[in-house]
């Protein structure tokens, strides 16, 4: 099973290239599974619905509850911001979770749940976009807790354990990193670990989701804050971690495709494999 998680940088900058520069990334890539944040809505139109579309897949769609912050800075209240899913199964269930914030800070992060039906069981998938502030890990620790029990109450009766995607805005070594991991610091729920697929990665590989390389980020430092998390397999291995990568980390026909690089896993869909 490939999973992806990508931030598309909603409708800021050349939004209307990047559109299909993502959709060309995507369809090289060839996911089950996509996490997206940062999906724009507009007027009707909604960008993971046309990438769905487009790539033969089923769409399941959270918006936000408090778009205008992020309205104003394009001068635009018809245009609504949230996450997605894309799956090659049917979406059979979803819900969002509104992230909690200080209310001179909410600008309506959430995580969204949707449970996928594959023809053998079920897998509950999540993905999610935490506050983005430098100075704010008390926050995003606050709402890593709350999408912890968002997880343990949707990941249900079945042998996949739970993926859960998203831009954190959070290094690997931070407090909301190791909270929600609940393998390196006491779990935010007990017993509910859910592992850093990175862990798995070539330790030679680029791993920097927010990357000054990329030209709409700026002076900033090189740093991973994307994530794909996987509740521990159980003895048929479902859910392992056989591979993983950065994507989207370059140019397509001289356009890049967001601000934030993809993070694509490849996880055991089969007992044993």
């Amino acid at each position: 099973m490939r999973v992806v998680t990508w931030n598309l940088w909603w409708r800021f900058g050349p939004w209307a290239e990047r559109q299909k520069a993502i959709l060309a990334t995507l369809r090289d890539l060839r996911p089950d599974v996509v996490g997206l944040q940062e999906v724009w809505g507009a007027d009707g139109e909604n960008l993971a619905e046309w990438l769905a579309g487009e790539l033969g897949l089923h769409c399941a769609w959270g918006p936000s509850h408090a778009p205008e912050r992020w309205q104003r800075r394009i001068g635009d209240e018809r245009v609504g911001i949230g996450n997605a899913v894309l799956s090659r199964w049917p979406v059979t269930e979803q819900a969002v979770l509104p992230l909690p914030a200080p209310a001179d800070a909410d600008d309506g992060r959430l995580a969204l749940y949707a449970r996928l039906a594959t023809p053998a069981y079920e897998v509950p998938f999540f993905t999610t976009h935490l506050t983005s502030a430098l100075h704010a890990s008390a926050t995003r620790c606050r709402q890593v807790t709350a999408l912890a029990e968002f997880v343990a109450e949707h990941r249900g009766d079945t042998p996949f354990p739970p993926v859960v995607t998203g831009d954190f805005n959070a290094w690997p070594d931070s407090d909301e990193i190791r909270l929600f991991g609940g393998y390196k610091t006491a779990p935010a729920v007990p017993r509910q670990a859910l592992i850093d697929a990175w862990e798995y990665a070539d330790p030679a590989a680029p791993s920097a989701t927010w990357d000054p390389a990329n030209p709409y980020v700026g002076p900033d430092p090189a740093v991973r804050i994307d994530y794909i998390h996987v509740g521990r397999p159980g003895p048929d291995g479902l859910g392992h971690v056989q591979g993983i990568r950065r994507a989207g980390d370059a140019p397509v026909d001289g356009v890049w495709p967001s601000d934030h690089a993809a993070v694509v896993a490849d996880l055991a869909a089969e007992p044993g494999s």
